[in-house]
């Protein structure tokens, strides 16, 4: 893993060796953080590196920062501010992620989210595929349940119930999958392991609503206003039956790691001609563009870091 040598770590820019939590930590003993995964694009012929969406990703950070009572004075523009400033220190040009964190550090036992310290600390890597095949991904339904909003807040990236992410994905792969596909409390398709969901059906691009247990993906967002602006194809956002998947004519998921990741067989069944679909295909091609600010329409989008 090709870390960076800085990091953002208790309100200032230090060497990445120097910025550590202790094991006494709220934090670590209880999983009370919650990050952010952003990305940064090197644009090859721009010679540039472009931050996609910033604004919106940090306004997620900072709701899902509310939901565990976690005060701060950072807002969305100090935030990219911050950031900026860190990726510049080390001079990156290449594809880069990064995670933005807020944490409980006050040290010592206690279950409660009030009357604790919040800090802030950001750290970068060079990227890495989420999902290695992901032109062409098997995957299966997870035996293991999305967790219910009423149980630990779904919208928010909250580390603690990435617990659940975690059991699903290495299921999936020491089984022989790619990835996994979940269901919710109601049986409906809910996500991946850590990414949206979307199928074709009958033309149309469907993908589930917000209210069914998902995070409200940034790069979900990008690929609804993509689909609908660009190829001008009618999108749904409602509930999706675990046997509707089986006769999909296309599949994909749709995550900041993930990018567009075309699936072509679920359960051993492939889907549609069990190859990577035109709709899926177009969709990839265009998300790559608008992160890496090749897309005049969209360039509002990204923030050059330099």
């Amino acid at each position: 893993m090709d870390l960076s040598k800085h990091a953002f770590f208790e309100g200032k820019i230090i060497p990445l060796s120097e910025a550590k939590v202790s094991i006494a930590a709220h934090a670590f003993l209880y999983g009370t953080s919650i990050f952010g995964g952003m990305r940064a694009f090197w644009n090859e012929e721009k010679q540039r590196l472009f931050i996609f969406r910033p604004y919106d990703h940090f306004r997620r950070l900072l709701h899902s920062a509310k939901m565990l009572s976690m005060k701060t004075e950072f807002d969305e523009e100090s935030l990219i501010q911050v950031t900026l400033d860190l990726l510049r220190t080390d001079n990156w040009k290449q594809d880069i992620y990064f995670r933005p964190t807020f944490y409980k550090a006050d040290l010592g036992i206690g279950v409660r989210l009030h009357d604790i310290k919040d800090e802030f600390s950001i750290f970068v890597m060079a990227y890495e595929k989420y999902v290695k095949n992901d032109t062409s991904a098997h995957v299966t339904f997870s035996s293991w349940r999305r967790v219910d909003d009423n149980v630990i807040p779904a919208r928010a990236k909250v580390a603690g119930a990435y617990v659940n992410s975690s059991l699903i994905k290495s299921d999936a792969v020491q089984s022989g999958f790619d990835e996994a596909l979940v269901l919710d409390h109601n049986g409906h398709v809910s996500e991946g392991s850590a990414m949206n969901i979307f199928m074709v059906r009958d033309g149309a691009l469907v993908t589930p609503p917000i209210t069914d247990n998902i995070l409200e993906g940034i790069t979900r967002r990008t690929v609804i206003e993509l689909a609908r602006r660009e190829l001008g194809i009618d999108v749904v956002e409602r509930s999706i039956d675990r046997t509707e998947v089986y006769i999909a004519e296309e599949m994909f998921f749709a995550g900041t790691a993930a990018g567009v990741t075309g699936i072509t067989k679920v359960d051993h069944r492939p889907v549609g001609r069990g190859v990577m679909g035109p709709v899926t295909s177009q969709l990839r091609a265009l998300v790559d563009d608008a992160v890496r600010a090749k897309l005049p329409k969209h360039e509002n989008r990204n923030v050059a870091v330099y």
